[in-house]
Protein backbone atom coordinates (compact mmCIF):
# COMPACT_ATOMS: atom_id res chain seq x y z
CA UNK A 1 0.00 0.00 0.00
CA UNK A 2 1.58 3.30 -0.81
CA UNK A 3 0.45 6.13 1.34
CA UNK A 4 1.83 9.34 0.67
CA UNK A 5 1.59 11.92 3.39
CA UNK A 6 0.49 15.81 3.62
CA UNK A 7 2.92 17.95 6.00
CA UNK A 8 2.30 21.13 7.28
CA UNK A 9 3.87 23.72 4.56
CA UNK A 10 6.68 26.35 5.25
CA UNK A 11 4.62 29.38 3.65
CA UNK A 12 6.97 31.77 4.73
CA UNK A 13 10.79 32.16 5.90
CA UNK A 14 9.06 33.09 9.47
CA UNK A 15 6.59 30.17 9.97
CA UNK A 16 6.83 28.09 12.25
CA UNK A 17 3.63 26.45 12.59
CA UNK A 18 0.31 27.19 11.02
CA UNK A 19 -3.45 26.50 11.90
CA UNK A 20 -5.77 24.43 9.30
CA UNK A 21 -8.12 26.86 8.36
CA UNK A 22 -10.45 24.27 6.33
CA UNK A 23 -9.99 21.36 4.66
CA UNK A 24 -11.45 21.34 1.32
CA UNK A 25 -11.89 17.77 0.74
CA UNK A 26 -13.47 15.03 3.03
CA UNK A 27 -11.69 11.82 3.62
CA UNK A 28 -12.72 9.45 0.87
CA UNK A 29 -12.72 12.21 -1.62
CA UNK A 30 -10.63 11.89 -4.75
CA UNK A 31 -7.83 14.10 -4.57
CA UNK A 32 -6.08 15.51 -8.07
CA UNK A 33 -2.24 16.17 -8.26
CA UNK A 34 -2.28 20.32 -8.48
CA UNK A 35 -6.03 20.15 -6.58
CA UNK A 36 -6.45 22.51 -3.59
CA UNK A 37 -6.66 20.24 -0.31
CA UNK A 38 -6.87 22.28 2.34
CA UNK A 39 -6.74 26.17 3.63
CA UNK A 40 -3.67 27.30 5.80
CA UNK A 41 -3.17 30.36 8.09
CA UNK A 42 0.54 31.36 7.99
CA UNK A 43 1.73 34.35 10.14
CA UNK A 44 1.03 36.49 7.64
CA UNK A 45 -1.71 34.80 5.09
CA UNK A 46 -4.63 32.34 4.54
CA UNK A 47 -3.33 29.42 1.65
CA UNK A 48 -4.08 26.69 -0.40
CA UNK A 49 -2.76 23.83 0.23
CA UNK A 50 -2.05 21.54 -3.21
CA UNK A 51 -2.11 17.88 -3.30
CA UNK A 52 0.77 16.48 -5.21
CA UNK A 53 0.05 12.92 -5.57
CA UNK A 54 -3.08 12.08 -7.15
CA UNK A 55 -5.59 9.67 -5.31
CA UNK A 56 -7.89 9.44 -2.38
CA UNK A 57 -7.88 11.21 0.79
CA UNK A 58 -7.79 8.65 3.11
CA UNK A 59 -7.49 10.22 6.79
CA UNK A 60 -7.06 13.72 8.27
CA UNK A 61 -4.93 13.86 11.39
CA UNK A 62 -5.61 17.57 12.30
CA UNK A 63 -9.28 18.93 11.88
CA UNK A 64 -9.86 22.09 10.83
CA UNK A 65 -8.84 24.71 13.84
CA UNK A 66 -5.83 22.73 15.02
CA UNK A 67 -2.38 24.15 14.95
CA UNK A 68 0.93 22.14 14.17
CA UNK A 69 4.54 22.59 13.28
CA UNK A 70 5.66 22.96 10.15
CA UNK A 71 6.77 19.58 8.85
CA UNK A 72 3.80 17.59 10.92
CA UNK A 73 1.81 15.12 9.31
CA UNK A 74 -1.61 16.74 9.22
CA UNK A 75 -2.74 14.01 6.36
CA UNK A 76 -2.75 10.75 4.22
CA UNK A 77 -3.49 10.22 0.61
CA UNK A 78 -3.71 6.75 -0.94
CA UNK A 79 -3.42 5.73 -4.42
CA UNK A 80 -6.37 3.63 -4.69
CA UNK A 81 -9.77 3.55 -2.87
CA UNK A 82 -9.22 -0.16 -1.74
CA UNK A 83 -6.51 1.31 0.66
CA UNK A 84 -8.52 3.54 1.95
CA UNK A 85 -9.88 1.52 4.74
CA UNK A 86 -6.56 0.18 5.91
CA UNK A 87 -4.74 3.69 5.97
CA UNK A 88 -7.29 4.75 8.02
CA UNK A 89 -7.25 2.06 10.62
CA UNK A 90 -3.34 2.13 10.82
CA UNK A 91 -3.64 5.99 11.08
CA UNK A 92 -3.93 7.74 14.63
CA UNK A 93 -6.91 9.36 15.89
CA UNK A 94 -7.52 12.98 14.56
CA UNK A 95 -6.63 15.79 16.78
CA UNK A 96 -9.24 17.78 17.18
CA UNK A 97 -9.08 21.70 17.65
CA UNK A 98 -9.02 23.34 20.99
CA UNK A 99 -12.02 24.85 22.43
CA UNK A 100 -11.66 28.45 22.89
CA UNK A 101 -10.53 29.59 26.19
CA UNK A 102 -12.46 32.95 27.07
CA UNK A 103 -12.35 34.07 30.71
CA UNK A 104 -15.10 36.43 31.96
CA UNK A 105 -16.16 38.14 35.10
CA UNK A 106 -18.71 35.42 35.30
CA UNK A 107 -16.99 32.56 34.46
CA UNK A 108 -12.93 33.05 34.59
CA UNK A 109 -11.84 28.93 34.07
CA UNK A 110 -11.11 28.97 30.69
CA UNK A 111 -12.13 25.70 28.59
CA UNK A 112 -9.50 23.31 28.59
CA UNK A 113 -8.53 22.03 25.00
CA UNK A 114 -9.33 18.45 23.77
CA UNK A 115 -6.61 16.40 24.44
CA UNK A 116 -4.14 15.42 21.62
CA UNK A 117 -3.50 11.27 21.61
CA UNK A 118 0.19 10.22 21.15
CA UNK A 119 1.21 10.32 17.17
CA UNK A 120 2.63 6.63 16.85
CA UNK A 121 5.64 5.95 14.54
CA UNK A 122 5.06 7.31 10.45
CA UNK A 123 3.62 4.83 8.32
CA UNK A 124 6.30 4.45 5.19
CA UNK A 125 5.95 7.18 3.08
CA UNK A 126 6.38 7.06 -0.78
CA UNK A 127 6.61 10.83 -1.72
CA UNK A 128 5.84 14.11 0.70
CA UNK A 129 3.74 16.80 -0.24
CA UNK A 130 6.54 19.82 -0.56
CA UNK A 131 5.51 23.42 0.07
CA UNK A 132 2.96 25.00 -1.90
CA UNK A 133 3.26 27.09 -4.86
CA UNK A 134 1.32 30.45 -3.82
CA UNK A 135 -1.91 31.37 -4.83
CA UNK A 136 -2.15 32.99 -8.34
CA UNK A 137 -2.98 36.57 -9.21
CA UNK A 138 -6.70 37.74 -9.00
CA UNK A 139 -8.34 38.10 -12.22
CA UNK A 140 -9.69 41.09 -13.13
CA UNK A 141 -13.35 40.13 -14.24
CA UNK A 142 -15.27 38.31 -11.85
CA UNK A 143 -16.10 34.64 -12.09
CA UNK A 144 -18.11 32.02 -11.13
CA UNK A 145 -16.45 30.64 -7.88
CA UNK A 146 -16.57 27.20 -8.60
CA UNK A 147 -14.46 24.48 -8.78
CA UNK A 148 -15.16 22.65 -11.66
CA UNK A 149 -16.75 20.10 -9.40
CA UNK A 150 -19.76 21.87 -7.80
CA UNK A 151 -17.53 22.53 -5.13
CA UNK A 152 -17.79 26.60 -4.32
CA UNK A 153 -14.78 28.18 -3.81
CA UNK A 154 -14.67 30.35 -0.81
CA UNK A 155 -12.55 32.04 1.74
CA UNK A 156 -13.03 30.69 5.54
CA UNK A 157 -14.06 34.21 6.39
CA UNK A 158 -16.91 33.97 3.76
CA UNK A 159 -17.88 30.96 4.59
CA UNK A 160 -18.57 32.17 8.07
CA UNK A 161 -20.45 34.97 7.12
CA UNK A 162 -22.60 33.45 4.84
CA UNK A 163 -23.72 30.87 7.78
CA UNK A 164 -24.21 33.48 10.05
CA UNK A 165 -26.11 35.58 7.56
CA UNK A 166 -28.14 33.06 6.05
CA UNK A 167 -26.13 34.03 2.42
CA UNK A 168 -26.12 30.91 -0.24
CA UNK A 169 -22.39 30.55 -1.43
CA UNK A 170 -23.54 29.25 -4.83
CA UNK A 171 -25.58 32.30 -6.06
CA UNK A 172 -22.45 34.69 -5.65
CA UNK A 173 -19.90 35.59 -8.19
CA UNK A 174 -16.58 35.54 -6.52
CA UNK A 175 -14.26 38.86 -6.74
CA UNK A 176 -11.04 37.26 -5.48
CA UNK A 177 -8.21 35.40 -6.92
CA UNK A 178 -9.56 32.63 -9.32
CA UNK A 179 -13.10 33.67 -8.34
CA UNK A 180 -13.00 32.87 -4.99
CA UNK A 181 -16.11 34.36 -3.06
CA UNK A 182 -14.72 36.76 -0.69
CA UNK A 183 -16.04 38.22 2.87
CA UNK A 184 -16.85 41.72 0.84
CA UNK A 185 -18.92 39.31 -1.41
CA UNK A 186 -21.16 38.74 1.30
CA UNK A 187 -21.66 41.40 2.68
CA UNK A 188 -22.32 43.34 -0.99
CA UNK A 189 -25.13 40.66 -1.43
CA UNK A 190 -27.36 41.54 1.69
CA UNK A 191 -26.66 45.03 1.58
CA UNK A 192 -24.06 45.31 4.77
CA UNK A 193 -20.95 47.93 4.15
CA UNK A 194 -18.26 45.89 3.17
CA UNK A 195 -15.33 45.92 5.36
CA UNK A 196 -12.11 46.15 4.05
CA UNK A 197 -8.39 46.41 5.60
CA UNK A 198 -7.36 49.40 7.02
CA UNK A 199 -5.31 51.04 4.40
CA UNK A 200 -3.35 53.82 4.24
CA UNK A 201 -4.92 54.98 1.24
CA UNK A 202 -5.29 58.34 -0.29
CA UNK A 203 -4.94 59.66 3.37
CA UNK A 204 -1.21 61.29 3.05
CA UNK A 205 -1.28 63.89 3.94
CA UNK A 206 -4.58 63.55 5.08
CA UNK A 207 -7.34 66.63 5.17
CA UNK A 208 -7.87 66.95 8.52
CA UNK A 209 -10.44 69.93 9.06
CA UNK A 210 -12.57 70.80 11.95
CA UNK A 211 -16.28 69.41 11.92
CA UNK A 212 -18.96 71.59 10.73
CA UNK A 213 -17.24 73.70 8.52
CA UNK A 214 -18.79 71.74 5.44
CA UNK A 215 -15.41 69.95 4.01
CA UNK A 216 -14.92 66.66 4.10
CA UNK A 217 -14.28 65.31 7.45
CA UNK A 218 -11.55 62.47 8.48
CA UNK A 219 -12.38 58.74 8.36
CA UNK A 220 -13.81 57.49 11.47
CA UNK A 221 -11.53 54.90 13.64
CA UNK A 222 -11.29 51.37 12.11
CA UNK A 223 -14.61 49.54 12.18
CA UNK A 224 -14.43 46.18 12.07
CA UNK A 225 -11.97 45.22 14.64
CA UNK A 226 -13.62 43.21 17.54
CA UNK A 227 -11.45 42.16 19.43
CA UNK A 228 -13.55 40.74 22.11
CA UNK A 229 -15.94 41.99 24.71
CA UNK A 230 -15.66 43.68 27.94
CA UNK A 231 -14.40 41.02 30.30
CA UNK A 232 -13.21 38.33 28.21
CA UNK A 233 -9.29 37.48 27.56
CA UNK A 234 -8.92 36.04 23.39
CA UNK A 235 -6.37 34.57 22.45
CA UNK A 236 -3.81 35.56 19.65
CA UNK A 237 -4.26 34.16 16.46
CA UNK A 238 -1.74 32.68 14.40
CA UNK A 239 -1.15 37.03 12.52
CA UNK A 240 -1.13 38.44 15.86
CA UNK A 241 1.03 36.24 17.20
CA UNK A 242 3.71 37.06 14.39
CA UNK A 243 2.97 41.16 15.23
CA UNK A 244 3.74 40.14 18.97
CA UNK A 245 7.41 38.41 17.79
CA UNK A 246 8.00 41.18 15.51
CA UNK A 247 7.35 43.74 18.04
CA UNK A 248 9.48 42.04 21.08
CA UNK A 249 12.04 41.23 18.51
CA UNK A 250 12.21 45.00 17.89
CA UNK A 251 13.13 46.11 21.38
CA UNK A 252 16.79 44.81 21.19
CA UNK A 253 17.50 47.47 18.76
CA UNK A 254 18.70 50.51 19.23
CA UNK A 255 16.59 52.89 17.07
CA UNK A 256 16.51 56.45 17.26
CA UNK A 257 13.83 59.06 15.97
CA UNK A 258 14.26 61.89 13.80
CA UNK A 259 11.15 64.26 12.48
CA UNK A 260 10.68 66.78 10.18
CA UNK A 261 8.12 69.34 9.03
CA UNK A 262 6.76 69.04 5.10
CA UNK A 263 5.33 71.64 2.90
CA UNK A 264 2.36 69.62 1.03
CA UNK A 265 0.62 72.55 -1.31
CA UNK A 266 2.49 71.48 -4.48
CA UNK A 267 2.05 67.82 -3.58
CA UNK A 268 -1.86 68.19 -2.97
CA UNK A 269 -2.24 70.18 -6.17
CA UNK A 270 -0.41 67.71 -8.42
CA UNK A 271 -2.29 64.87 -6.65
CA UNK A 272 -5.55 66.27 -7.64
CA UNK A 273 -4.14 66.24 -11.24
CA UNK A 274 -3.09 62.63 -11.23
CA UNK A 275 -5.83 61.06 -9.29
CA UNK A 276 -8.47 60.84 -12.15
CA UNK A 277 -5.79 58.53 -13.71
CA UNK A 278 -5.87 55.84 -10.80
CA UNK A 279 -2.82 57.76 -9.08
CA UNK A 280 -3.46 57.04 -5.17
CA UNK A 281 -1.66 59.02 -2.95
CA UNK A 282 -0.15 55.71 -1.31
CA UNK A 283 2.03 55.54 -4.60
CA UNK A 284 2.73 59.24 -4.34
CA UNK A 285 4.44 58.80 -1.23
CA UNK A 286 6.23 55.52 -2.16
CA UNK A 287 7.23 56.68 -5.36
CA UNK A 288 9.07 59.94 -3.50
CA UNK A 289 10.22 58.12 -1.01
CA UNK A 290 11.71 55.23 -3.09
CA UNK A 291 13.72 57.99 -5.52
CA UNK A 292 14.83 59.59 -2.17
CA UNK A 293 15.95 56.14 -1.28
CA UNK A 294 18.03 55.40 -4.13
CA UNK A 295 20.15 58.12 -3.52
CA UNK A 296 20.59 57.15 0.25
CA UNK A 297 21.21 53.97 0.22
CA UNK A 298 22.28 54.10 3.66
CA UNK A 299 18.88 54.54 5.08
CA UNK A 300 18.00 51.54 2.73
CA UNK A 301 20.35 49.42 4.89
CA UNK A 302 19.80 46.75 7.24
CA UNK A 303 21.66 45.27 10.12
CA UNK A 304 22.72 41.44 9.81
CA UNK A 305 25.42 39.04 11.56
CA UNK A 306 27.79 39.80 8.69
CA UNK A 307 27.65 43.36 9.04
CA UNK A 308 25.80 45.81 6.68
CA UNK A 309 23.69 44.53 4.43
CA UNK A 310 22.91 46.95 1.21
CA UNK A 311 19.79 45.47 -1.00
CA UNK A 312 20.06 44.81 -4.49
CA UNK A 313 16.32 47.00 -5.08
CA UNK A 314 14.12 49.58 -2.82
CA UNK A 315 11.43 47.75 -1.89
CA UNK A 316 8.72 49.87 -0.12
CA UNK A 317 6.03 48.39 2.45
CA UNK A 318 3.40 49.75 3.78
CA UNK A 319 1.88 48.75 7.05
CA UNK A 320 -1.97 47.86 6.70
CA UNK A 321 -3.63 47.28 9.37
CA UNK A 322 -5.95 44.34 8.88
CA UNK A 323 -9.72 43.96 10.39
CA UNK A 324 -8.99 40.74 12.31
CA UNK A 325 -6.25 42.84 14.47
CA UNK A 326 -3.14 41.31 12.31
CA UNK A 327 -1.01 43.59 10.51
CA UNK A 328 0.31 43.33 6.87
CA UNK A 329 2.63 45.04 5.11
CA UNK A 330 2.62 44.72 1.36
CA UNK A 331 5.60 45.63 -0.70
CA UNK A 332 5.91 47.79 -3.19
CA UNK A 333 8.93 46.34 -5.12
CA UNK A 334 11.37 48.44 -6.84
CA UNK A 335 9.43 51.83 -6.08
CA UNK A 336 12.31 53.96 -7.34
CA UNK A 337 12.29 52.19 -10.84
CA UNK A 338 8.86 51.74 -10.94
CA UNK A 339 6.37 54.74 -12.81
CA UNK A 340 4.20 56.03 -10.98
CA UNK A 341 1.13 54.95 -12.37
CA UNK A 342 2.19 51.09 -12.44
CA UNK A 343 3.21 51.49 -8.78
CA UNK A 344 -0.31 52.68 -8.28
CA UNK A 345 -2.15 49.52 -10.05
CA UNK A 346 0.16 47.15 -8.24
CA UNK A 347 -0.96 48.67 -4.93
CA UNK A 348 -4.31 48.43 -6.09
CA UNK A 349 -3.54 45.03 -6.77
CA UNK A 350 -1.77 44.45 -3.19
CA UNK A 351 -4.90 46.14 -1.79
CA UNK A 352 -7.32 43.84 -3.00
CA UNK A 353 -5.52 40.28 -2.40
CA UNK A 354 -4.71 41.48 1.15
CA UNK A 355 -8.44 41.76 2.35
CA UNK A 356 -8.48 37.63 1.47
CA UNK A 357 -5.21 36.70 2.48
CA UNK A 358 -3.83 35.64 -0.64
CA UNK A 359 -0.20 37.89 -0.57
CA UNK A 360 2.50 35.78 -1.50
CA UNK A 361 5.42 35.56 0.74
CA UNK A 362 7.26 37.76 -0.85
CA UNK A 363 4.25 40.30 -1.54
CA UNK A 364 4.83 41.23 1.94
CA UNK A 365 8.41 40.31 3.31
CA UNK A 366 10.91 41.30 0.89
CA UNK A 367 10.54 45.06 2.00
CA UNK A 368 13.75 47.19 2.82
CA UNK A 369 11.91 50.57 4.39
CA UNK A 370 8.37 50.65 5.53
CA UNK A 371 5.97 53.60 5.37
CA UNK A 372 3.46 54.04 8.09
CA UNK A 373 0.96 56.45 7.66
CA UNK A 374 -1.57 57.65 10.40
CA UNK A 375 -2.79 60.79 9.03
CA UNK A 376 -5.87 59.03 7.72
CA UNK A 377 -7.22 59.81 11.22
CA UNK A 378 -6.20 62.88 11.86
CA UNK A 379 -3.08 62.35 13.70
CA UNK A 380 -0.27 65.09 14.30
CA UNK A 381 2.69 63.19 14.66
CA UNK A 382 3.50 59.76 15.89
CA UNK A 383 6.80 57.28 16.19
CA UNK A 384 6.76 54.17 14.48
CA UNK A 385 8.45 50.87 15.50
CA UNK A 386 10.97 49.32 13.63
CA UNK A 387 10.38 46.11 11.77
CA UNK A 388 12.54 43.39 12.17
CA UNK A 389 15.04 43.00 9.36
CA UNK A 390 15.16 46.83 7.82
CA UNK A 391 16.80 49.95 8.56
CA UNK A 392 14.44 52.20 8.90
CA UNK A 393 10.43 53.09 9.00
CA UNK A 394 9.21 56.68 8.15
CA UNK A 395 5.84 57.41 10.10
CA UNK A 396 3.45 60.02 8.35
CA UNK A 397 0.79 62.26 10.01
CA UNK A 398 -2.17 64.47 8.57
CA UNK A 399 -1.63 67.34 6.70
CA UNK A 400 -2.93 70.34 7.85
CA UNK A 401 -3.09 74.36 7.08
CA UNK A 402 -1.19 76.33 9.31
CA UNK A 403 0.08 79.84 9.67
CA UNK A 404 3.63 79.56 8.40
CA UNK A 405 6.85 82.52 8.37
CA UNK A 406 8.14 82.61 4.80
CA UNK A 407 11.30 83.26 3.57
CA UNK A 408 11.11 86.27 2.53
CA UNK A 409 9.45 87.12 6.61
CA UNK A 410 5.90 87.17 5.01
CA UNK A 411 3.57 84.96 6.50
CA UNK A 412 1.07 82.64 4.62
CA UNK A 413 -1.02 80.01 5.29
CA UNK A 414 0.52 76.56 4.08
CA UNK A 415 -0.44 72.85 4.50
CA UNK A 416 2.72 71.08 6.20
CA UNK A 417 2.59 67.40 7.46
CA UNK A 418 5.09 66.12 10.18
CA UNK A 419 7.11 62.96 9.25
CA UNK A 420 9.17 61.10 11.61
CA UNK A 421 11.96 58.42 10.75
CA UNK A 422 12.74 55.62 13.54
CA UNK A 423 16.10 54.18 12.41
CA UNK A 424 18.86 51.59 13.83
CA UNK A 425 21.68 53.92 14.99
CA UNK A 426 23.83 50.44 13.92
CA UNK A 427 23.17 51.11 10.00
CA UNK A 428 22.01 54.67 10.14
CA UNK A 429 23.33 57.88 11.78
CA UNK A 430 22.49 60.93 12.62
CA UNK A 431 23.15 63.14 9.51
CA UNK A 432 21.97 60.08 6.93
CA UNK A 433 18.52 60.39 8.63
CA UNK A 434 18.67 63.89 8.42
CA UNK A 435 19.99 64.11 4.58
CA UNK A 436 16.99 61.61 3.96
CA UNK A 437 14.19 63.65 5.46
CA UNK A 438 15.67 66.79 3.41
CA UNK A 439 15.28 65.71 0.13
CA UNK A 440 12.95 63.82 0.65
CA UNK A 441 11.18 67.17 1.74
CA UNK A 442 12.60 69.26 -1.49
CA UNK A 443 11.13 66.26 -3.81
CA UNK A 444 7.65 66.79 -2.03
CA UNK A 445 7.79 70.85 -1.82
CA UNK A 446 9.59 71.74 -5.07
CA UNK A 447 9.50 68.97 -7.83
CA UNK A 448 6.22 66.70 -7.03
CA UNK A 449 5.47 66.46 -10.69
CA UNK A 450 8.99 64.41 -11.29
CA UNK A 451 7.47 61.38 -10.00
CA UNK A 452 4.95 61.00 -12.80
CA UNK A 453 8.49 61.26 -14.87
Amino acid sequence: MATHEIFMPALSSTMTEGKIVEWLKKPGERVERGESVLVVESDKADMDVEAFQEGFLAAVLMEAGSTAPVGETIGLIVESEAEIAAAKAAAPAPAAAPAPAAATAAAPAPAAPAAVPPTPAPAPVAAAVPVPAPVAAPQPVPVPASAGDGRVVATPRARKLAAQLGVALASLRGTGPNGRIQAEDVEQATGQPVSVPRVAEGTAPAMAVAAGNGAAAAPAAPAGQAFGRAGETVAFNTLQQAVVRNMNASLAVPCFHVGYTITTDRLDAFYKQVKAKGVTMTALLAKAVGVTLARHPQVNASASDAGMAYPASVNVAVAVAMDDGGLITPVLAAADRTDLYSLSRNWADLVARSRSKQLKPEEYTTGTFTLSNLGMFGVDRFDAILPPGTGAILAVAASRPVVAALKDGSIAVRRQMQVNLTADHRVIYGTHAAAFLKDLADLIENRPESLAL
